[in-house]
């Protein structure tokens, strides 16, 4: 088999799901994961069959390690190879840091970060049999900002970015390469679950340099960007997409 396959963790919608079809639209097998949005999922799905790509569809909880096998298990099963891992899939709990309980916090670590480094542990065992692969981790800039209500995200992401400076390095051996995407507020349906949700948008409208927010595409862009072979030589760097607003703290 040489058709090349892609995971993206999170896929039924947001900006998982746009990376996705761009994956599939570049001829990329996609597999498609989701915990809870079967139907979105499924709708996803069918997009990039009439693309003429082959799709896979696994529900698994990427906080939870047997999940995660399971998931790559049947990946195994179904292609027996991947090319590409996207960890997006992201959740969390929107409190002030003294009104969080320790549910919070291990919800939030177990699927932003504790999921990166499992996965890529499943990953590169499939990566290998192929002679290497890449993985595009999706962050924020709550990893290196303060945002309000915003603790358990922020410090779970700052995790994703160091583990992607850890995975580099001990993955280039493999010939897979690692990297992460920041991106600044983007409207999307996770933003609805922040309670100064309103705000976050207005000030991005206003002040963000280069005159408009980050969209989707321009996260997706730069996520295809790490993806290309032109850009081999950039390892275990979290590349900030933010319209420059991170540059005004």
């Amino acid at each position: 088999m040489t058709q090349k396959v892609a995971l993206v963790t999170g896929s039924s919608r947001g900006i998982g799901k746009a990376t996705a079809l761009r994956l599939a639209k570049e001829g990329y097998d996609i597999v498609i994961n989701f915990a809870r949005s079967k139907t979105a999922a499924g709708e996803v799905a069918a997009e990039i069959e009439a693309m003429g790509r082959k799709v896979l569809t696994v529900k698994a909880n990427v906080g939870d390690v047997e999940k995660i096998k399971f998931l790559f298990q049947e990946i195994d099963r179904e292609f027996g190879r991947l090319d590409v891992f996207v960890s997006n899939a992201a959740s969390g709990v929107q409190r002030p840091a003294m009104e969080l309980q320790e549910s919070h916090w291990d919800w939030t670590m177990n699927i932003n970060s504790k999921a990166l480094l499992f996965c890529a542990q499943e990953a590169a065992k499939l990566m290998e049999k192929n002679n290497g692969g890449k993985i595009v981790s999706i962050s924020s800039l709550g990893s290196i900002r303060y945002l309000e209500n915003y603790t358990t995200v922020g410090v779970s992401k700052a995790a994703l970015e160091a583990l992607t400076r850890y995975l580099a390095v001990e993955l280039a051996p493999k010939n897979i390469i690692v990297n992460a995407v920041s991106g600044g507020a983007v409207d999307t349906k996770a933003l609805k679950h922040f309670p100064n949700r309103e705000e976050m948008l207005a000030e991005a409208k206003t002040k963000t340099p280069a005159g408009r927010m980050v969209e989707i595409d321009d996260i997706v862009n730069t996520v295809m960007f790490l993806l290309a072979d032109a850009s081999s030589m950039i390892r275990g760097q979290t590349i900030i997409v933010d319209g420059g607003i991170s540059l005004l703290v």
